[in-house]
Parts: structure tokens; sequence; C-alpha cells
């Protein structure tokens, strides 16, 4: 028995060798060359040797910090004002060029917000990464829900035995099998602001009354139109994942709750989402990871613009380690990345556990 039992362990592990190497040197190897790098000063192309830094990435990416600007004030010390009435207050570079103020070196305005008469400003080292990082969160944020929910809402109108069921099943599952650069190539189309697609119906639609509006090169609506086009595409994959979570759900329990007189969300609740607790678990995870790693569309589409309003985490990586030959700044946004979208996930699988 145990020569038997070895020879099927050795068996096993010899099918899964060649996996394990593909894993090793695609994923865990590169992470480990990234992590030292961000601890360097490695660029792509450069005459001059690599140093140690230590956490100096690090610091420039993630250093933030408040300032509080008090308004400008007359000889009669009243508070002076520009044509339109709004507070006049000290630039912020006085503050953060200011050799007096060390702290602030090198930092640029984020954003700002009122406190009474003075003005509390975000100062970061790095804006554009800052906002990147935003960006990404509130991505992330909207994406899972909003893809997670939507195919569900998919796999249950399809979990019908129904004539011609499995025509619609291959069309919403089409949009997975083409090329996220096809798709993205298409929506911008859709969303061109001279002549697209969705202006167009909108004008139809309000009979001539709808303003054409620039969806992609209007920084309040970029990164909108960017989550909308990348639920709809990958909504089809998690819809057959939550499709085959609800085709394990054994038929008797729905033929008790029809019996008990349940309504159709009380079968829904005390049935059908109970027994797809692990399928969620799976469906949030993947969809948190793939939010993350945005970029694509952004590539396609807007290449970070306007005014870096759709930048992302994967974006900026990319675009620093080849684009500005900065390799210890895209490896250090890339280990930040890895960081998070791993506390995520803990997070997530915690809150989703099998609770006794």
């Amino acid at each position: 028995m145990a020569s038997k039992l070895t020879r099927s362990n050795g068996a096993g592990w010899a099918f899964a060798l060649p996996g394990f190497i593909l894993l090793f040197l695609f994923i865990i190897l590169p992470f480990f060359f990234a992590f030292w790098f961000s601890l360097t000063n490695q660029r792509l192309i450069s005459p001059n040797p690599t140093e140690f830094v230590g956490l100096s990435n690090y610091e420039n990416l993630l250093g933030v910090s408040i300032l509080t600007l008090e308004p400008e004030r007359d000889e009669a010390g009243q508070v002076v004002r520009d044509a339109d009435g709004a507070i006049s207050y000290p630039r912020v570079r006085t503050i953060t060029r200011n050799p007096d103020f060390p702290q602030y070196k090198g930092m640029r305005e984020w954003f700002r917000w009122q406190s009474g008469e003075n003005a509390r400003v975000v100062v970061a080292k790095d804006v554009v990464f800052m906002k990147a990082l935003t960006n990404t969160m509130l991505f992330v944020l909207i994406i899972v829900p909003l893809q997670g929910g939507g195919a569900l809402g998919l796999a249950l109108l399809i979990n019908q035995k129904l004539r011609g069921i499995n025509a619609f099943r291959a069309i919403y599952f089409t949009p997975v099998v083409i090329s996220i650069v096809v798709i993205s190539l298409l929506w911008r189309f859709i969303y061109d602001g001279d002549d697209g697609l969705l202006n167009n119906v909108l004008a139809a639609l309000t009979f001539g009354a709808f303003e054409p509006v620039d969806w992609l090169g209007n920084t309040d609506t970029a990164l909108g139109s960017i989550i909308v086009m990348s639920a709809w595409q990958a909504m089809g994959f998690h819809m057959v994942i939550w499709l085959s979570g609800l085709q394990t759900i054994p038929a008797t329990l729905y033929e008790v709750a029809a019996i008990e007189g349940s309504s159709s969300w009380q079968t829904f609740r005390y049935v059908t989402w109970p027994g797809l607790r692990n399928t969620a678990v799976l469906v949030l995870i993947v969809i948190t990871m793939q939010a993350f790693a945005l970029f694509a569309q952004i590539d396609v589409m807007t290449n970070g613009g306007p005014l870096d309003s759709t930048q992302t985490l994967v974006f900026q990586a990319v675009e620093r380690g080849y684009g500005k030959q900065d390799i210890s700044g895209g490896s250090t946004i890339s280990v930040i990345l890895f960081f998070i979208v791993l506390l995520i996930s803990l997070v997530q699988r915690y809150l989703t556990r099998e609770k006794r």
C-alpha cells in the first residue's frame, strides 16, 4: 500500500511540476525582483550604477500631508478677496519651497477644502500616483457590486429550461471571448464626443434636446464611462460562474419552498443565496483582482487622461517602468498593489467566511 501511495504521489508531482515551474518563473521570482528593485534607483537604461536607496521610493509615492492656509489680510486686518469675492490665500509653493519647512519639500497640491475662513490643502509628493490610487480604489468599489450583481441577475434570468435559452447564454458570454483591445476601440467610437453612437441615440430619444458630451474627454465622465464598459465586458464570465453555482442547488429545496408558499424574494434569500455562498466568495475575489489589474481599457481609450482623471495603478506601473524607464518606480507601485490586493482579498475572505 505504501509503495502504491508513493507511486501515486510521484505521478501527481510530475504532472504538477511544469505548473510549479511556470508559477515560480513568471510570478514568484518576478515579485522578489520587483521588491528588490523597489529598494534601489534601478533604471531600464542608465550609465550610472544602481544604488540601494532603502524605502525612499515608498516615501516618494506615499508621502501625503495637510496644510492649513490662512487668508491673506490687508493692512487693516481685513480678509483680501479677489474680483469674484473669493478669499485669497497664499500660494502653496510658498510653503513647499520654503527651506524652513523641509517636511513639505517637493510636494504639490492634490486637493483642498474650506474650513471656515481657512483652507485645508492636501499635498502629496507624487500627485499622479495618489490620483491613480484613488481612481483604482473607486473603480473597485463600484465595479465589484455592479459587475457581480449584474452577473448574478443574468444567471438567474437564464437559469431556466426554456426553448432557445442557450442562444441567450452565448450572446451574454460573447464579450468575454472578444479581445479587450477590440472592445475598448469599439466603445471609444461609441463614446466619441462628435459623432458617437451614444450621443446620437440620446439625441434621438430626446428629439435633439440632448447636448453632445465628450464622454472620454471630460474629467467628470471619463472614469464612469470606463466603469460602465468594463462592467458590461466581463459580466458574462461571472454569469457562467454564478450559473454553475445555481445548478448545484438541489431542486427539492425549491419544491419545498413552493409548497410552503414562499415568495420569490424569500426563496432567493433563504434557498438560493445560502447555496451560493462559496460561489459568491470566488466571484468577489476574482472581480476584485481583475478590477485592480485595470490597464487595457485605460491604455486604449484615454491613456490616463484627461488631466490624469483615469490614471490607475497598473497603468502607472507600466508607464513608469517602460515609458519613463523608471524600473524602481514601477516596481514600487507593483509591490504596493500586491499588498493592497492581498489585504482586500483576506478581508473579503474573512467577511464571507462560513459562520458556525
